[in-house]
């Protein structure tokens, strides 16, 4: 009888199984994940599981005992280094048990033994995206909350149309006022040198029909002497 007798046997004697559930471990540890049967597997969630709680602390001690169940320093080594970092936070539950359906030559149940957060499929990309859907609504509740008092202090934003104001710089066609340039005929006012007939109102030199009357004076003289 079997009576208070917990621990499965497998179909095997005490060193048989011990040496099998120590391999078994050793390969959980450096592959991850395991195809096994059902019993095997639960047997080995029982048996590793304390184990990998031993390893969240990092001593000699515990490096021992871990050696004492496992008898493999390689699977020890990247147990404390590597497995233990990466389920540091985790409670419990280290391992997950997915049934595979049956073998075909016996018709056994089988069934994949893996740990927990080494499954992205499974565990990170779930928690992410619920991660990111709670984000987003505080998000949009932070944008709807931004957006509402916006709107109630947009009418200050409202008096801003001073930039609107900026049509000054429409106003700039000063350069096009430029045509200054053009206004620049006083050039052409230089006519002034045409305005130099003022030679020409040297008739002064008509004014010498004076000695016309004077020679008009010398005739009538030489008459008069006649």
């Amino acid at each position: 009888m079997r009576h208070r007798k917990k621990n499965p046997h497998l179909g095997r004697k005490r060193g048989h199984r011990k040496y099998m559930l120590a391999n078994m471990g050793s390969s959980l540890i450096e592959h991850k994940s395991i195809n096994t049967t059902l019993a095997k597997a639960k047997a080995l969630k029982l048996f590793i599981e304390p184990i990998i709680t031993k390893s969240k602390t990092d001593s000699t001690h515990n490096r021992r005992i871990a050696f004492k169940y496992l008898r493999n320093k390689y699977a020890v080594t990247e147990l404390f280094r590597e497995v233990a970092v990466k389920i540091g936070d985790r409670p419990g539950g280290y391992t997950r048990i997915i049934k595979l359906g049956n073998r075909s030559g016996d018709n056994a149940d089988m069934a994949m033994i893996e740990l927990v957060d080494y499954n992205e499929l499974y565990s990170q990309t779930k928690l992410d995206s619920r991660k990111r859907r709670r984000r987003k609504k505080k998000s949009n509740e932070k944008l709807t909350n931004s957006e509402s008092a916006s709107s109630e202090e947009t009418p200050v934003a409202e008096e801003a149309p001073v930039a609107e104001e900026a049509p000054v710089a429409e106003e700039a066609p000063v350069a096009e006022e430029l045509p200054v340039a053009e206004e620049l005929p006083v050039a052409e006012e230089l006519p002034a040198a045409e305005e130099a007939p003022v030679a020409e109102e040297a008739p002064v030199a008509e004014e010498a029909p004076a000695v016309e009357e004077s020679t008009d004076n010398d005739v009538k003289s030489s008459k008069n002497k006649k």
